[in-house]
């Protein structure tokens, strides 16, 4: 693309799932989230990403992954298990397309599933030896995608900010992860949930994350007001950019009554035949103990706002896609048109979207992302597609100014992840947080076992601060899930710090929680050591 652009457009994909691996027991529901987004959301956008750069369509895009998706999605119990997950779809696929053999509709549905399926197993098993990560990998070193990195176990920052090392820990455990996977220094971070509060930005600075993003407000009700609004970042006093969302954009993609994924013709998420079928039939593909769960079979579509529902077409489906990825560029142009009208520096409209979005709750998103990324690079000579690390190294010269405390959440600020059913959990935090400081700063030279204890303590306290718990009891989907991990992390922690401080570690229960909660193999417990702590030989009844 040779053209003078009036501006730019970042699209960001945030890739997140909490950490949930159980190796007790067979059938957690939780662990489908896993292979439900591998399959409907990892899967296609890996697709269509590679199938653009073969073409040589030039496009760029930022997309994040959180170090708790990149422990899964490399753990080789839960690839054993997610093999096994794909194999049962595609035999459940080869039994729908049998049953369905009668009704022409139904049937041509059934055999785009078992396609789709297949295509999925042989790019997992074939192509990648089941770690996806390869794939995106060499998407990033060929120029297409920017990967950046998320907090350790997607701890909500500003509510975890009592002691700084808690921030510090999270961040370092995400450089370290990224660099695992990627090889190299991630240039920016998705804080989790958006959620910023001033200073938190000292901390991205010292560990050398160039840039991250908040919601509008954040930058709106900035400290200067910053000049451009949302439409151009902000540099902070640490020296690391902001970027502000657009409202406009991120509306006409992500909300399911105003934007795209609302409309009619695309295929209705709520309706499965793991509830519609007879239960002698489904039994063997939904769970274990009877419950009725989504399969990924589903045939309809979304009709209308009422109950009836019309057999889903995957060709009405595709041309809807087709237009409204060309609304969504020609909404862009204008938009920035109008800015670069009115600004003295070239405009960046930043859009971001959870990436389960596409492909999972909105089943057509990969398909309408291709048709954006082919049209924006050949339909139209008013933008271009940028990272974010594109847009700073071309203005370097930003206006100094520090964000509000905001989030991304319901009106704003931190009411999702503090309000009456989930404020009990941070007196607990905060106080794990403290003794988990506490910890490494007394054992400076512990022998092997309590060193073990102390890298475990650790793991069990960024687990328990994962924002997804919080979140789960405010929206009130597994709650009872989400309180349990919440309090066996945090009564494993407390069992861990007075182990240590008496001095007396069972060695088979610390072994039998280091196999079950196994994230951050790595872990070094130094990483929650204060500024203040001597180099010295403390012992463990300081603490």
């Amino acid at each position: 693309m040779s053209f003078l652009a009036k501006g730019y457009m970042a699209l960001v994909l945030h890739a997140h799932l909490p950490y949930v691996r159980h190796p007790e027991k067979e059938g957690y529901l939780e662990e489908r989230w896993l292979y439900e987004a591998i399959t409907e959301t990892y899967l296609p956008l890996l697709h269509v990403l590679e199938r653009l750069s073969e073409e040589g369509v030039p496009y760029r895009l930022t997309i994040s992954f959180s170090p708790t998706l990149l422990s899964m999605l490399t753990d080789e119990f839960l690839q054993d298990k997610y093999q096994k997950h794909l194999e049962m779809c595609l035999e459940l696929a080869e039994r729908e397309v049998a049953r369905t053999k009668h009704e022409p509709h139904f049937h041509n549905l059934a055999k785009m599933y078992q396609e789709l399926l297949q295509k999925a197993s042989n790019t997992y098993l074939e192509r990648y030896k089941r770690n996806i990560l390869q794939g995106f990998k060499k998407l990033q070193d060929n120029g297409n995608l920017e990967i950046i990195t998320c907090a350790g176990t997607h701890g909500y920052f500003p509510l975890l900010n009592l002691q700084p090392q808690v921030i510090t820990a999270q961040v370092k455990l995400a450089m370290q992860t990224y660099r695992q996977h990627f090889g190299k220094v991630p240039q920016g971070i998705w804080l989790p949930e958006c959620g910023y509060a001033p200073g938190i930005d000292d901390i991205l600075a010292k560990e050398g994350l160039g840039y991250f993003f908040v919601d509008s407000h954040g930058l709106l009700f900035a400290t200067p007001r910053p000049r451009y609004g949302i439409y151009m970042p902000v540099r902070c006093p640490s020296g690391t950019a902001v970027f502000g969302r657009d409202v406009e954009s991120s509306v006409q993609v992500w909300s399911a009554s105003e934007g795209y994924p609302g409309d009619y013709d695309y295929r209705e998420f709520y309706r499965d035949i793991g509830y519609d079928l007879d239960y002698e039939y489904i039994k063997d593909y939904i769970h274990p103990d009877g419950i009725r769960i989504d399969t990924g079979f589903k045939y309809y579509r979304i009709t209308g706002k009422g109950d009836w529902k019309e057999p889903y077409k995957p060709e009405w489906a595709r041309e809807k896609a087709a237009i409204h990825a060309g609304n969504f560029m020609f909404n862009r142009q204008k938009q920035l048109e109008f800015l670069a009208c009115h600004m003295e520096h070239d405009p960046i409209v930043v859009s971001p979207y959870d990436a389960e979005l596409f492909g999972h709750w909105w089943f057509e998103g990969p398909l309408w992302l291709d048709f954006l990324l082919r049209k924006v690079a050949y339909d139209q000579e008013t933008f271009r597609l940028a990272t974010p690390s594109d847009y700073l190294a071309e203005h370097p010269k930003l206006q100094p100014s520090t964000p509000c405390l905001s989030s991304w959440g319901n009106n704003g600020y931190n009411e999702v992840w503090l309000e009456g059913s989930n404020d009990w959990i941070y007196r607990h935090l905060h106080r794990a947080g403290e003794k988990m400081v506490q910890l490494a700063d007394t054992f400076i030279q512990p022998d092997p076992v309590q060193k073990r204890a102390l890298n475990q303590a650790a793991r069990e306290l960024l687990l328990a601060q994962s924002s997804d718990w919080a979140f789960i009891m405010k929206t009130g989907t597994m709650v009872d899930y989400a309180k349990k991990r919440t309090v066996e992390h945090i009564g494993r922690f407390n069992r861990l710090y007075e182990s240590l401080q008496r001095g007396e570690i069972d060695r088979a229960w610390l072994r039998k929680i280091e196999l079950k909660d196994n994230i951050f193999p790595e872990m070094d417990y130094r990483v929650y050591r204060s500024h203040q702590a001597e180099v010295g030989s403390l012992q463990p009844s300081a603490i």
